[in-house]
């Protein structure tokens, strides 16, 4: 750990509304496939046998990734609401489901805070990229906050149309904006954002280190980059991977919700001071999420959630069946959920 590891250490059709809009043609976008996670540094990655990362080009998984979310995003929505992340919480606190949606939203203002964005007119972020945006939950709270434009990628086609007709709705669309993109090949000039926000998309590149230096890449000079994202724990100098239960484990996640490759905490810390940048800061918050995960069960055993997600594919009634090996996970020190922070020099 160098003194800049500053470790406080912290789906669904019933679509009402997604599915009944006509079904988009998905551009050909290229998310490589090929292992390049390398720094100076030691850097230590767990590949997971997932079914979905094995063609040469990729494309099978981004295919995956973007069915999951086109499945999985309405029947989110209309339970959840348009944040599709965990929230924030107090540890050991007992949660109801109305404090949900308010822990989403916390998760996204602690987010802010650890990261040291500044709510001052003159120095708050006046162009914002939203990197694997869902359905624009975060998009849409950033750029009301901060007054700022806000341009949003994903995957799925789905979620990107939705996110329009929301940004619509609530009268951002001239502020905010949506499209199929590929994270590891962002549609935009180098340079362009004061703020990067990677919320909860880390954790479906196939390769981590393309996917930091495109964050570095569209970051302005002097603009701040924010990662909260799925992580396996650090580890042990005396290691070289995990332990084989542990890879059992994290492979059953990846398979069902598509994710190629888990790194650690200290390895994105890592490929950030590779890059040069500035105040890198990290904090494992897996205490705070902990209530996530049996909360989105107990919404799936709602006699609403259970009939929607019936309704709702396989992809994702698979995907719900895993939830019980994320909370596993977690209690048993395997996962992480980390937030990474940075700034781009001026």
């Amino acid at each position: 750990m160098t003194s800049a590891f500053q470790a406080s250490y912290s789906p669904l059709p019933y679509f009402p509304r997604a599915c009944q809009r006509p079904p988009v043609r998905r551009p050909s976008v290229s998310f490589s496939s090929s292992r390049t996670c390398q720094s100076p540094a030691r850097f230590m990655s767990i590949r997971v046998n997932a079914a979905a990362s094995t063609t040469s080009d990729g494309s099978a998984l981004r295919d995956g990734i973007a069915e999951f979310y086109d499945e999985s995003s309405g029947l989110w929505e209309d339970i959840w609401g348009d944040h599709m992340h965990h929230g924030f919480y107090d540890p050991d606190s007992n949660v109801s489901g109305s404090d949900n949606r308010s822990a989403q939203i916390r998760m996204i203002e602690e987010s802010l805070r650890f990261a040291g964005i500044s709510d001052d007119p003159a120095k708050r972020p006046k162009t914002i990229v939203d990197v694997g945006c869902g359905i624009g939950g975060s998009s849409r709270y950033l750029a009301r906050k901060y007054g700022a434009k806000c341009r949003g990628i994903t995957l799925s086609p789905v979620q990107a149309g939705r996110a329009n007709v929301l940004a619509e709705a609530e009268g951002l669309a001239d502020r905010v904006s949506f499209q199929v993109a590929d994270a590891l090949k962002q549609p935009f000039p180098d340079g362009q954002f004061d703020l990067v926000w990677s919320m909860e998309s880390g954790e479906h590149m196939p390769d981590k280190a393309k996917f930091v230096n495109e964050l570095v890449r569209v970051a302005a000079p002097g603009g701040k980059i924010i990662i909260v994202t799925w992580c396996h724990r650090d580890l042990l100098p005396s290691e070289e991977s995990l332990q084989p239960w542990e890879k059992k484990l994290l492979n059953r996640i990846c398979n069902a919700y598509y994710l190629p490759e888990w790194c650690s905490t200290a390895d994105y810390v890592k490929l950030l001071q590779s890059l040069s940048l500035q105040d890198i800061k990290a904090a494992d918050w897996s205490q705070h999420v902990a209530p996530f995960w049996p909360a989105v069960i107990r919404s799936a055993l709602t006699w609403k959630g259970f009939t929607s997600l019936l309704r709702s594919g396989l992809k994702t009634i698979k995907g719900a069946l895993v939830m019980p090996v994320m909370i596993e996970g977690y209690k048993k020190g395997v996962i992480k959920f980390a937030v990474i922070t940075c700034q781009k020099p001026e």
